[in-house]
């Protein structure tokens, strides 16, 4: 509470590893997580208990589920946050190159659960989507190596990492995963921009993606399908959208009570995707506002921290992720409201999903490692020190 108010304690040598981790984590970001936790549960009791029935099991079975990947998720984002950031670079590239090579291995050993998209390996008691756990290793990996382009005669990394970025959206779309595509695909984009990219380059790929967007839409019935659907100016009542605009007007601004929500009996994927429309019904704006403004406060107070860094791994993979954290949170909740296509993604720590939650666990537990108080001086005294 100390740092709340007064801000970063320094690190004093010496300290056990507890003590020194949380004189110097970032407390609101930390606090954030934690309650975006306890809305997910909250929510998922009352999302839940439709499709439990549906399937045959017990009223809160899927609620059990969430608490138990959840708190799973809760001890990795603990134990990864007090890696130094050494250490998470080493982890991070290792988990890289295994979700990887899960995600080329997805066409032969890969199954669709019928919706239509190869993106999980049944495991039978559960399942896995390596594409969740690709994204933290992703990002490291391209913060690796672009920091190394920055070094003397380094290693032309900014290049490589674009080659790699290319060739794991292909990957993607191959499932197809458009969503997750354009989320590392923009969060690649951030690293290379902060890394000092060209504006004009970045201009030139963001045009790139525009033409393969207009190429998957002539020949992809599942993209074209979910775009046709966001572009007509009528919303069928029936659909899954429909369901969730609906839900959305009723709930108003304090919500139709507790459990008094109906959008639950229709979603499919209430309890995943659409998530957000039973905290609208239920529970009202107020709710969906103190949501964002969670979101809100673990970005833009990583990117605070982040932007008196001196490291540029640390500066680069922490702002990676932070982005990437907001921005899938912000296109969870634009289409529930239609302001995105449907993309099928999770809202982090609030969704169901086992992977998910346990990759969201990894990623921001390397996010607080990353934005952890360290003893050193601000970057622009590193810069004033320079010019002298």
């Amino acid at each position: 509470m100390t740092e709340m108010v007064y801000g970063a304690v320094p690190v004093q040598g010496g300290e056990p590893i507890l003590p020194r981790w949380w004189r110097t984590i970032d407390k609101w970001t930390l606090s954030s997580i934690l309650i975006l936790f306890g809305v997910g549960i909250l929510l998922g009791l009352a999302a839940s208990p439709p499709l439990a029935a549906k399937n045959g099991f017990q009223p809160f079975h899927y609620v059990e589920r969430q608490a138990v990947f959840g708190s799973m998720a809760l001890v990795v984002m603990f134990l990864t946050s007090m890696m130094s950031p050494n250490l998470v670079r080493r982890l991070g590239v290792l988990g890289f190159v295994i979700a990887f090579v899960a995600l080329v291995l997805l066409p032969v050993f890969g199954t669709d659960f019928g919706k239509g998209a190869t993106r999980w390996y049944s495991l039978g008691f559960a399942s896995l989507q390596p594409s969740e756990f690709l994204k933290p290793g992703f990002v490291i990996m391209m913060a690796w190596l672009m920091a190394a382009s920055q070094e003397i005669n380094g290693p032309p990394g900014k290049t490589m990492s674009l080659v790699l970025t290319v060739v794991i959206v292909g990957f993607l779309a191959l499932q197809p995963d458009f969503g997750q595509a354009c989320l590392m695909l923009f969060g690649w984009g951030v690293m290379y921009f902060v890394a000092g990219a060209p504006f004009i380059l970045l201009l030139i790929i963001a045009g790139i993606v525009v033409l393969g967007g207009t190429m998957a839409y002539h020949s992809s019935e599942h993209f074209a399908r979910r775009i046709d659907g966001f572009l007509s100016p009528d919303v069928d009542p029936t659909t899954q959208m429909g369901y969730a605009t609906n839900a959305i007007r009723e709930g108003g601004f304090f919500g139709v009570g507790v459990g008094e929500g109906q959008v639950k009996w229709w979603l499919p994927d209430a309890h995943t995707d659409f998530i957000i429309a039973v905290a609208a019904e239920e529970y009202g704006l107020i709710l969906v506002l103190f949501i964002i403004l969670l979101y809100a406060v673990v970005t833009v107070r990583s990117l605070l921290r982040l932007m008196r860094e001196r490291d540029p791994f640390i500066r680069l993979a922490g702002t990676g992720i932070a982005c990437i954290f907001g921005v899938q949170a912000f296109i969870n909740m634009g289409v529930a409201v239609r302001l995105l296509p449907a993309k099928g993604m999770t809202l982090p720590f609030v969704s169901y999903g086992g992977s998910s939650l346990i990759a969201g666990g990894i990623a921001v537990g390397m996010l607080l490692a990353f934005t952890r108080s360290r003893p050193q001086g601000e970057i622009a005294d590193h810069f004033r020190s320079r010019g002298r």
